[in-house]
């Protein structure tokens, strides 16, 4: 395959809210002297494109290509195309979005003034039998499309009115359109992207059509993200708009929770047009945006076109295979369970991004909160190693990482810091746990490398780190208004990061750099112990639920102080009536450390209760994705008790309790020592409110399965485990378990000793 780095251009202008530039046709016409035995193209589309070949569109996914800056990194699509050409005349045709390229709606991350920034450009190479057919030069003809306006996060308008029906086949006349020019070719490197497309994996019809005001509103009962498909017998310029949000105040849509107040653009945030031609039946689905949303409000129409089947809620995301799973007895915990998945895949468009409306970034911290669960629950290998690459370039020259990738060059000053920025150890960290992916561990040393060189810089005089965001997101508070002191967090998860770190260099076998990791690693608990330990114990003024927790999982305390700090962390549960009081990085371990010493139940009972700040306050409300922060509500509206906004209903940081269902309960522990990916510890907690719970997660060598009921005052537990992996049964503290087999899996009968 030929990457080629000659961009050709239909226009200089830029689109932006002022002056709308229509998205560019393109097209292509050459000849074939035979009947091709082998064919590719190669595309770079920047920001996004579809491609065509005689008129028949075959971008293999939505909002093609990879998302990235292009400065750093240039991702291309690799076509066969052999069955799409003929001999003689062909054509080649190509839309090209804003996409990335001209990402304007994102000003707030200052993506309009990023120094890549450019109207869309594209380069192409098709190769015939093993030679260069053509690259795309000023030979290629150009005209405005029907789509007048697109922005990631804005929108799409379309004038089905300026519609061309054989635009890109090879017998409509293109003597009237101009040529195209050669554009500045970005600095990225070249990689072939071979991360999952965007597809459309579900399709959604309202549940309810609700008349408000001059429009009217649509309610899907899912909160996901995509697009909708109009269907709509329209007359000639009747012009309908589609504004797409996540909360109902008043019987109106209010976008105040996905919206950055005056500085979003009034009429643009998450809105679609279109305009109609008058023939018949239109099906218009956006090309080149997508949104989050449970509701769209809908103007422009009359209550004759006000039905159901105007609108279907394409549910989109990155194509991820499932690769595991739980459900129990308890309908609040597979609601949880649910609305992790649907959270987690309605935020993975190529990467992880923060939420599916408001941002759509790549916020670093929030993957890598959510990396362990999403690789327990989908097969993300793929794009996930491929964002890698995208976050090793976005290192500036100190070592330091951005909190957002990709990036314009914002999130240097703020938005990153060590709970962030642990996403380039924790993703090859866990794809090595979870996939034996000794490769992605090699192509991320280096970069690990740099950036614990570039920790040891921002440490203070007292072997401390602060200079992250914190314990973010805490409950019922400004998402900084956190109570554990940032010196706290940060230094414990420089912690992690060298411990992990370490782990990583020696499983490569580089001990220099293992050395140099454990070296940082005792230099920072030394600094954190003289600090914040004294006769062994967390200092009274620092002991909140995340100091104690995260001190307990990252090493803090000696071997005779942890059975102390266990008895220190369950009374501030018993102070909080036995909630959590935790923002995200305590979120993210505390159920962990709770199970792993024995209080399972007490667990299960803060992550389920039903009241605020349980997850099953959310789910018992109807919904049907995870928040951004839990806030106690307004009795019967979508507004904090403190008559405020609330958040964002629907990311996945805090869906860590996924894994813990399938770890905890169900006891699917997959390489615990990090040396044996096939090697999985079975070790269940009978939770007392359930009466059944079973889980399961594909490794490498094939499927395990756990599922255990209650049968009286015994339990039955299976195990189902391929061949060549190995296992080990470890039963909870008080139980005992009489084998059989039987179909090839293990069964046990379950009962607790009597002393």
């Amino acid at each position: 395959m030929v990457f080629s780095k000659k961009f050709i251009s239909a226009t200089r202008q830029f689109c932006d809210f002022d002056s709308h530039v229509p998205a560019p046709y393109i097209r292509k016409v050459f000849s074939l002297q035979d009947q091709p035995r082998a064919a590719e193209i190669t595309i770079c589309g920047l920001g996004f494109y579809e491609l065509y070949v005689n008129g028949q569109r075959i971008t293999k996914g939505f909002l093609a290509p990879y998302i990235t800056n292009p400065d750093q990194v240039l991702y291309y699509d690799n076509y066969d195309v052999t069955g799409y050409l003929v001999r003689g005349k062909n054509v080649i045709g190509l839309i090209l979005g804003n996409g990335m390229q001209n990402a304007f709606g994102g000003n707030i991350w200052v993506f309009d003034k990023a120094a890549y920034r450019s109207s869309p450009k594209v380069a192409l190479a098709l190769k015939v039998d093993g030679g260069l057919a053509l690259e795309a030069d000023e030979s290629f003809k150009t005209k405005p499309s029907p789509i007048t306006f697109d922005d990631l996060r804005c929108g799409e308008h379309y004038d089905s009115r300026l519609e061309i029906l054989s635009w890109a086949e090879v017998g409509y006349d293109d003597s009237g359109w101009k040529n195209c020019f050669v554009a500045d070719a970005p600095k990225g490197q070249p990689v072939l992207s071979f991360a999952e497309p965007i597809a459309v994996k579900r399709e959604v019809k309202p549940l309810k059509v609700i008349k408000s005001g001059d429009g009217y509103i649509y309610d899907f009962g899912i909160n996901s993200a995509g697009v909708c498909r109009l269907a709509i017998k329209g007359y000639e310029g009747q012009r309908i708009s589609l504004t797409h949000g996540e909360v109902i105040n008043g019987g109106k849509l209010d976008l105040a929770n996905i919206s950055f107040g005056d500085r979003t653009r009034k009429g643009y945030w998450q809105r679609d047009e279109f305009v109609c031609n008058g023939k018949g039946l239109q099906i218009y689905v956006p090309h080149f945006t997508y949104h989050g949303f449970q509701y769209v409000y809908v103007e422009g129409i009359d209550d004759s076109q006000a039905t159901s089947d105007l609108l279907t809620f394409l549910i989109m995301h990155s194509d991820l295979k499932e690769r595991g799973g739980f459900s129990c007895s308890d309908t609040i915990a597979n609601r949880l369970q649910e609305m992790t998945r649907n959270s987690t895949l309605s935020n993975f468009f190529y990467f992880p991004t923060d939420c599916p409306h408001r941002e759509k970034n790549g916020w670093t911290g929030d993957a890598a909160l959510s990396a362990e669960h999403t690789l327990l629950n989908l097969e993300a290998e793929n794009s996930l190693r491929q964002w890698l690459i995208s976050i090793r370039a976005a290192h500036d020259e100190r070592g330091a990482l951005p909190g957002i990738v990709p990036t314009g060059g914002w999130g240097f000053e703020w938005g990153n810091g060590p709970a962030w920025d642990i996403v380039l150890v924790n993703l090859p960290y866990y794809l090595y746990k979870y996939r034996g992916d000794i490769e992605v561990l090699r192509e991320n040393a280096e970069s690990i490398f740099k950036y614990l060189k570039y920790m040891s810089t921002r440490l203070m005089e007292n072997g401390l780190a602060a200079y992250g965001l914190g314990d973010w997101c805490p409950v019922d508070r400004a998402s900084d208004d956190y109570t554990t002191p940032l010196e706290v967090t940060d230094t414990l998860t420089c912690m992690d990061i060298c411990e992990k770190a370490a782990r990583i260099f020696e499983v490569i076998g580089n001990d220099e750099k293992a050395a140099y990791a454990k070296d940082l690693y005792g230099r920072l608990k030394k600094g954190f112990r003289s600090a914040f330990i004294e006769k062994g114990r967390l200092k009274r003024e620092i002991a909140t639920q995340t100091a104690f927790s995260m001190a307990l999982c990252y090493g803090a305390f000696e071997e005779g102080e942890k059975e102390a700090a266990l008895s220190d962390l369950l009374r501030t549960i018993r102070e909080k009536n036995d909630q959590f009081d935790c923002g995200i990085l305590g979120a993210r371990v505390i159920f962990h450390v709770l199970a792993e010493n024995g209080y399972s139940d007490l667990a299960y009972k803060m992550i389920t209760r039903t009241d605020c700040p349980g997850y099953g306050y959310y789910a018992n409300l109807g919904a049907t994705s995870l928040p951004e922060c839990f806030f106690l509500l307004k009795e019967g509206e979508m507004k904090r008790a403190n008559d405020e906004n609330v958040a964002s209903l629907n990311h996945h940081f805090f869906g860590d309790i996924s894994a813990w269902f399938i770890k905890a309960i169900c006891g699917i522990n997959v390489n615990p020592d990090f040396t044996r990916f096939n090697f999985v510890l079975i070790a269940p907690n009978f939770i007392e409110n359930l009466s059944f719970a079973e889980g399961w997660h594909r490794l490498p060598c094939g499927k395990v399965a756990v599922k255990w009921q209650r049968q009286g005052e015994e339990i039955a537990l299976k195990v189902e485990a391929p061949p060549g992996c190995e296992w080990e049964l470890r039963l909870p503290k008080g139980y005992k378990g009489t084998l059989w087999e039987e179909s090839g899996a293990k069964h046990y009968i379950v009962k607790r000793e009597i002393f």
